[in-house]
């Protein structure tokens, strides 16, 4: 059989008006919107701070006629920065505002897909309880905490096997960045992505908080102060997919509550993948998502 053509892809920046200002947010689009005969899926990066370029294995999905949305969020990689806002500028609506305009601007509120990964699922979650976005169909949890106190607890967890070397760099935190980074590439070695060689793409997303020169406005914003979904995870009332992977930050006790409280949902652990299984089993990942988003 011939090859399938490659998939067509665009990129550009679409004005999101907030408070009487004009900010952009970069997006990257994979396939075609005319002519599409399945739903597009909007893919909501991790963080808060990072940006979508780790995501573009997502991209896949286009070649199962998914036409496929990555973008920056706003403060982060290509998006407008906003160094000056205070803390209290970067809200949970903020973001959701920024998801809405641009459903908008591609005009598929009427009917499309989102796939959530880490924080992006956590917005996802708020965006389908806060919103009722009437158009969205199914929606993919990929490798979240429902809560944030439950994310801090696994990470100690799961430090606390480390050499103390490790985990003293990262109880300094940034004041020695170099240490803190190659501290945390050895954890998620194990915990972030075990894909080998470390993706460039997702080194770069996690550089955008942790390079030498980045913009941490966003990073360090109380957006997830003590934020929890779990008591309002009944208002999902749509088709979810949970995703984890065996060795993932968001282990099985940390997903557990998604799969308890939402009506309708199902749970698929990757048993040789970490925080990003979409690099690490990628093949079966696009199979799962895929095939669920078809159902």
């Amino acid at each position: 059989t011939m090859p399938a053509p490659p998939v067509p892809s665009k990129e550009g920046l679409v004005d999101f008006l907030h408070d009487g200002e004009t900010h952009q947010t970069f997006y990257k689009l994979f396939g075609n919107l005319e002519g599409r005969t399945r739903p597009p899926v909007v893919v909501v990066h991790g963080g808060p701070g990072i940006s979508h370029d780790y995501l573009l294995p997502l991209a896949d999905l286009a070649d199962q006629s998914y036409p496929v949305i990555l973008y920056d969020q706003i403060g982060n990689a290509r998006s407008t920065h906003l160094p000056d806002k205070p803390p209290s500028f970067w809200t949970i609506d903020l973001f959701l505002d920024e998801l809405e305009n641009l459903i908008a601007y591609f005009g598929i509120e009427d009917e499309y897909h989102i796939v959530g990964h880490s924080w992006g699922a956590m917005m996802g979650s708020e965006f389908i309880v806060r919103r009722q976005p009437s158009g969205l169909r199914r929606f993919v949890i990929s490798d979240a905490p429902p809560a944030v106190a439950l994310w801090g607890q696994s990470f100690m967890e799961l430090l606390g096997k480390f050499p103390p070397d490790v985990k003293s760099a990262v109880a300094k935190g940034l004041a020695d960045r170099e240490g803190y980074w190659n501290a945390l590439m050895e954890v998620y070695a194990v915990h972030g992505c075990r894909a080998k060689p470390f993706p460039k793409e997702l080194e770069y997303s996690l550089l955008q908080v942790y390079g030498e020169n980045a913009d941490r406005t966003v990073d360090n914003a109380p957006i997830l102060k003590e934020w929890s979904v779990i008591d309002r995870l009944h208002f999902i009332k749509i088709p979810t997919l949970i995703i984890n992977g065996r060795y993932d930050i968001a282990q099985d006790y940390v997903v557990k509550p998604f799969s308890d409280n939402i009506p309708s949902s199902k749970w698929v652990t990757f048993e040789n993948s970490s925080h990003t299984p979409f690099w690490e089993e990628r093949e079966k990942y696009m199979e799962v998502v895929g095939s669920f988003l078809a159902e």
